[in-house]
Formats: C-alpha cells, structure tokens, sequence
C-alpha cells in the first residue's frame, strides 16, 4: 500500500473533552496518563473533559498530564484517543498525520467514514480490536454496561406513566412477571439476561450459536430460558413479549435485522423494545437512535428505547470499565505507531479502518459497499 507503510512512534496523545450528546465519559483516566508518561509519551487533556466521569483537571495534573484549554488544542497532538466517533464538527481536526483511536462504528456512521478517508487520517476502532479466538476485547466491557443497563431501561419504560405497559418485571405472588425476550447470547444479550433473571423476570435468550445457548442454560440451570434463533422462534416471542432487548452483532458490520416492522405491528399494545445494537445501525427494522435527553418514542404502539451511547448513562463506572480495557493497546500504539503495533499484534491489525485514505478492515468496507488495501503489505 502506497504511502502508508509506516507510522512514527508516538510522542504526543490529545484527550478531547466528547462532544456528542449526553456522552460524559472519558477515554483515559488518570492512571492511563501515569502509564503513557513512564513511556515517555505527553498526554494533553482538554479541560473539563473529565468532569461527566467525576474526574477533575487535577487529578489528571497530578498523573502527569498538561491541561489544555481548547479542542484543538488536543487535536493538534500526534494520537487522540476517544469514547465516541467524530462528530461532523470535529472533522475538521482529521489530517493525514493524526492517528484517532476510538470507537468508530463506521458501519452505522458512513459520513465519518468519508471524513476519514477524505483527510488520510489512520484510525484504529476499539469495536473492531479482535483477539485470536474472535473475541473483541474493547467492545466487551462496554458492551456488559450496555446490557446491564437494557432491563434496567426497559423495565423503567415499562411503567405506565412511562409510556408502557405498567408490568413490573418480577411480578408479584399470584400475578405473572414480565416477559422478556433477549435476541442475542453474546456480551451484550448475556448480560441483559442475567440482570433481568436478577429482577425476576421471566427471560427467553435466542442465539444462532447453540454452543452459546449451551453455556447459559448450564450457567443458570433452567432459570433462563434459550431457544435457537430462526424466524419462526423470533415470530413467536417477540409477539408475545414485554420488554425486547436487541443484542445483536456482527463484529465491524452493520447489525442485521431480525424484527420486522410487521412484526412490531404484531406486539403487545405498549410493550417495550430497547435495541442496544443502534449503534451498528440496530438489529430491529423500526429504530431509529436516540439520546439520554430524549430517549424513546413510540411507534406502532410500542415504545422503542435506542440511545446510540447507553454506556454514557453511567460515565464513571464506563470510563473505568473501558480505560481498563483499552489501555495497554493505547500504550502499544503510541509506543510503536500504529501501524507498528499492527504488524506485533493481529488484534491491533484488526483495528485499524483507514490509513493513508483507504479501507484497512475488510467486513467494514464491505459493509460500506467499498474494498479495503492491506495496509501491512
């Protein structure tokens, strides 16, 4: 690949203050500014930027880092490192020198993926950081917050001044508990079932993966049940549930669609769907992504929860949960470049989207209908 065979060491790191709606946590703690300092490498902080996650300006002075006043202060170093993807009025900080690490979800977000080419910014996606085994470490901790919060959300939407249904999801002696219907096994959809089985729920979890079905029923013993995800078996829950939480994924891709709009037609007068998969572009036929100021709507009679950063409802414990978790790979790519610590590591490999203003990931270009160059070749 031409003009992008290799990427300097990093001595500078920006950590902007995030900008899209309601998002409040920030992607490096203190301790993280301790870690990039031992190895020589300058972090700028943009003022406040720790605030949403109860972490002041001096906490961070005292970890090592220099307060900066402005955004561009902060883009103007060598690596940003984000929570979010740009938003239209950062774009104008991208540029062919900058490396951006973050989530990116360019699947669902195609105009940050045009920024990106346009300004030959390399940037590596925390979402698409995938170890040997197909695991993805960096979506993982965000994606247990996500689903931990789901039931949480769908039960407060529930509540009939809330727009729903009025069922408490434990019920009560002699009165039935909600019942939920989860679409997906994995970190997302696991989680959202544990929390609402917690709640004393009566939970149906549907995965294609029956290795995955195998592994919670063992788990939980019966207490929650698993069905083989098909259409038939999506028809025949769906339809009959209070709360539907969409936890579907496709690593890098757009999330596919496995709820219909006919079939949201067909739920419950009031029932609830919170589609945590909104931000790969939803995995229900009928959402659309909303924010924490102004969190559902409804349609078709039923209320849809999809805010696109649900983790940036709980900033403090999102802010940890990912720092500690993406961390050693910022560390890796600041030490090494980015490209440099994709040829030491095939995780890192994986995360990179766009170098020198090409594709770098080929599920995600596929899914933007473009071809992506090995930038390692």
């Amino acid at each position: 690949m031409s003009n992008a065979t290799t990427t300097p060491a990093i001595s500078t790191v920006g950590v902007p203050r995030e900008v899209k709606n309601s998002e409040h946590r920030v992607a490096m703690t203190p301790d993280g500014v301790r870690e990039l300092d031992r190895a020589g490498v300058a972090v700028m902080v943009e003022t406040g930027a720790g605030d949403g996650a109860s972490i002041s300006d001096d906490d961070y002075v005292t970890a090592g880092a220099t307060i900066v006043p402005t955004a561009a202060d902060v883009w103007a170093q060598q690596m940003v490192v984000k929570v979010k993807e740009p938003k239209p009025e950062e774009f104008e900080y991208l540029r062919e020198d900058l490396t951006l690490f973050t989530y990116l979800h360019l699947a669902a977000y195609p105009a940050v993926a045009e920024a990106l080419l346009a300004a030959k910014t390399t940037s590596v996606a925390y979402e698409t950081v995938q170890l040997s085994d197909g695991s993805l470490p960096l979506l993982a901790p965000m994606s247990e917050v996500a689903g931990r919060l789901a039931p949480q959300m769908g039960a407060h939407f529930l509540e009939r001044h809330k727009g729903g249904r009025g069922v408490l999801m434990g019920g009560v002696p002699g009165v039935s508990p909600a019942k939920v219907v989860v679409l997906g096994a994995g970190n997302v959809g696991w989680s959202s079932a544990v929390i609402a089985a917690g709640m004393e729920a009566e939970v149906t979890v549907l995965d294609k993966n029956l290795e995955r079905l195998r592994y919670v029923d063992q788990i939980h013993k019966g207490r929650i049940s698993t069905l083989a995800s098909n259409q038939g078996s999506i028809e025949r829950t769906v339809a009959e549930a209070d709360l539907v939480i969409g936890a579907v994924l496709v690593a890098g891709g757009r999330a596919p669609v496995v709820v219909s709009d006919d079939l949201v037609r067909s739920m419950k007068p009031r029932a609830v769907i919170v589609d945590v998969a909104v931000d790969q572009g939803g995995c229900i036929a009928t959402t659309r992504e909303t924010t924490h100021e102004d969190p559902v709507y409804e349609l078709h009679g039923v209320v849809h929860y999809a805010v696109g950063n649900m983790p940036g409802a709980v900033p403090h414990t999102s802010t940890y949960a990912l720092t500690n978790a993406t961390l050693p790979y910022q560390l890796d790519v600041a030490v090494h470049g980015a490209l440099g610590a994709a040829r030491r590591s095939a995780s890192i490999a994986h995360g990179l989207n766009t170098v020198g203003g090409h594709h770098a990931n080929a599920i995600v270009a596929e899914s933007l209908g473009a071809t992506a160059v090995d930038p390692l070749a």
